[in-house]
């Protein structure tokens, strides 16, 4: 169980038999076992995803991310498109998602220079359920008291445009990339952000189907088995409400609200059992 994988941040596994094993670790012996054939070869030790919990006690940083396109243009890597769930929220909680009408290139850069930036985003208000796609190429930041779940493409490359006005003890305010940014923004204004879909017991929900990464909402009451057979791929399970074990041929695992489950893509059935909502996550 845990998070997962970046350059130098790299998850360990928390208990059984290779507990205290990094996920890097694993990769390089399991292989495609671990993540699936396809995955392996096309990431080899690098896991694809990022799977963690923000819990954002004040408003983070604007930030954009470049694309496949760009990035490989620039770092030879991958781009980033990630999605959030919100999993609880203070009242009138919001996030800055996309411009606030037509902005055009000429009118972001004014904004960015007179450190108005705030003023032309959109700010949707979120409540527990949410859920969030944002493609590369969005400028967005996680407003005060939002804890989410967020799913993302494994890159560590990130565009701050603007982090309203904070400095440190000495003054210093952090480093902006507004020129790397400006060729990294979306600002198309037809996205549609916002997913809605509604739990279903013993079920999964679709929530987002990408080239990146699938996501589906199960509410957990009672039992149901998943069946990952012609998936080639790893499964994560994230428990966002309540508790919940996971059997599979030969053991089982328990797991509680925030926590995390990596299944192997060599487990190709499983079976839920208890009461809450999971996200499922996996690669198609």
């Amino acid at each position: 169980m845990g998070n997962f994988r970046l350059d130098g941040d790299v998850s360990v596994v928390g208990n059984g038999i290779l507990a205290g094993n990094n996920l890097e670790e694993l990769i390089e012996v399991y292989m495609g076992d671990l993540v699936g054939d396809k995955i392996y070869e096309k990431f080899g030790l690098q896991f694809p995803l990022l799977i963690k919990y923000i819990d954002a006690q004040d408003k983070l940083s604007v930030q954009v991310h470049p694309d496949d396109a760009l990035a490989a243009k620039r770092y030879g890597g991958y781009g980033k498109s990630e999605m959030w769930y919100v999993l609880d929220c203070d009242p009138g909680a919001e996030l800055y998602l996309g411009f606030d009408g037509d902005v055009s290139r000429e009118r972001y850069a004014e904004h960015v220079e007179r450190g108005t930036l705030p003023e032309i985003l959109s700010r949707p208000k979120v409540s527990p359920g949410d859920a969030f796609f944002i493609p590369a190429g969005t400028i967005h930041a996680i407003g005060k008291g939002i804890l989410l779940a967020e799913i993302q493409q494994a890159s560590d490359v990130t565009y701050r445009i603007y982090d309203w006005g904070r400095t440190d003890a000495s003054g210093k305010g952090r480093e902006l990339h507004t020129d790397l940014a400006a060729d990294a923004i979306r600002f198309d204004n037809d996205i549609p952000y916002r997913i809605t879909a509604e739990p279903r017991t013993n079920e999964a929900v679709p929530l987002k189907r990408s080239p990146y990464f699938t996501v589906n909402l199960i509410g957990l009451d009672g039992a149901v088995e998943r069946n990952h057979v012609e998936r080639d791929s790893f499964v994560v399970y994230m428990l966002t409400e309540g508790r919940a074990t996971l059997g599979w041929e030969g053991g089982s695992e328990t797991v509680k609200k925030g926590e995390t489950l990596l299944v192997p893509a060599c487990i190709e059935e499983v079976t839920l059992t208890g009461q809450g909502k999971l996200l499922e996550i996996y690669i198609e």
